[in-house]
């Protein structure tokens, strides 16, 4: 059987990510009841980070834990990656001492040139282009406080940046409308937008594309590796805040998620998240779950009897 590889939300087929969001939903609750589970019991995560991270290396890490497994840190700061070994090669070997790989990094094609000589499941933690955990996290929030998404309609405001791209696979996936509102010259990848067609509408005004969204998400305005161009995105980009009062144009009851970190006063209002309709402390709790969903489904005969 060929390995499997998470590095997009189109390696699941949409009944596959379903049943990713219902297991990660018995997880939690397993969780939350104190009953022990341990499907990846001697298992061992290796974790490739030439990004920095909170939330996602907590969660796999974490999540490892939980179910009898290990997770491994790797820097490149430590290992021969940094050293200029080519990647291949380095996915040869850490494949073999392994039973899944996470890599959380800058080139999307560096995590495609790993998988395609990893001999294990390779995850994609975050790339410049894609964050396909993240939209499983929260796929499984929305779910948790609204029910399925298929045929909602979902706001997405600010920079069309990984997170925007992400949930314009989501869109197919999950057979969601997806409006985006961003500046010109800002748009997500135009492949991506090319994969969703008609479930996509893009808008200048932020209030337009709120209208009748029942879950609305944003993202920073400046990203990993993005930072000389802070000042003209805080410029650019203010009229694209997320604040009560444009959530106060979407559905009576719409939700609001943010990936975090957030930068409170710029992408969102100061107090945005402690508004009732934000759930981002759920969302940011159900990476947790959502990946261990993913560790049992993609590690073969983790998952216990």
């Amino acid at each position: 059987m060929s390995t499997r590889h998470f590095l997009s939300l189109m390696d699941c087929s949409p009944d596959e990510l379903a049943g990713l969001i219902t297991r990660a939903i018995e997880l939690k609750a397993l969780r939350r009841d104190g009953v022990p589970h341990d499907s990846l019991r001697n298992r061992v995560l290796g974790m490739i980070f030439e990004k920095a991270s909170t939330r996602t290396r907590l969660s796999f890490e974490a999540g490892m834990i939980q179910l009898g497994g290990q997770a491994i840190f790797l820097s490149p700061r430590d290992t021969q990656l940094g050293r200029g070994e080519p990647v291949g090669d380095s996915a040869i070997v850490i494949s073999r001492m392994l039973d899944a790989v996470m890599i959380r990094t800058f080139a999307h094609s560096m995590i495609e040139e790993f998988a395609a000589n990893s001999q294990v499941p390779v995850i994609n933690g975050l790339s410049d282009d894609l964050h396909p955990c993240q939209l499983l996290a929260d796929m499984q929030t929305f779910t948790e406080h609204r029910g399925p998404i298929r045929g909602k309609t979902v706001a997405w405001i600010g920079d069309g940046n990984n997170m925007c791209n992400s949930y314009l696979l989501a869109s197919v996936q999950f057979d969601f409308q997806l409006n985006i509102a961003c500046p010109e010259g800002y748009e997500p990848q135009a492949r991506f937008l090319a994969q969703a067609g008609d479930r996509v509408k893009l808008f200048r005004d932020p209030r337009e594309a709120v209208k009748g969204a029942h879950l609305v998400s944003t993202d920073v305005w400046t990203s990993m590796g993005q930072e000389e161009e802070t000042a003209r995105r805080l410029k650019l980009f203010q009229p694209y805040q997320v604040n009560q009062a444009l959530l106060d144009m979407a559905a009576e009851d719409v939700i609001f998620l943010h990936c975090l970190p957030a930068h409170r006063g710029e992408e969102i209002s100061l107090d945005l998240l402690e508004d009732p309709r934000s759930k981002a402390w759920d969302q940011a709790e159900n990476r947790l779950h959502a990946q261990k969903a993913l560790l049992e489904f993609l590690i073969p005969s983790a998952r216990a009897s």
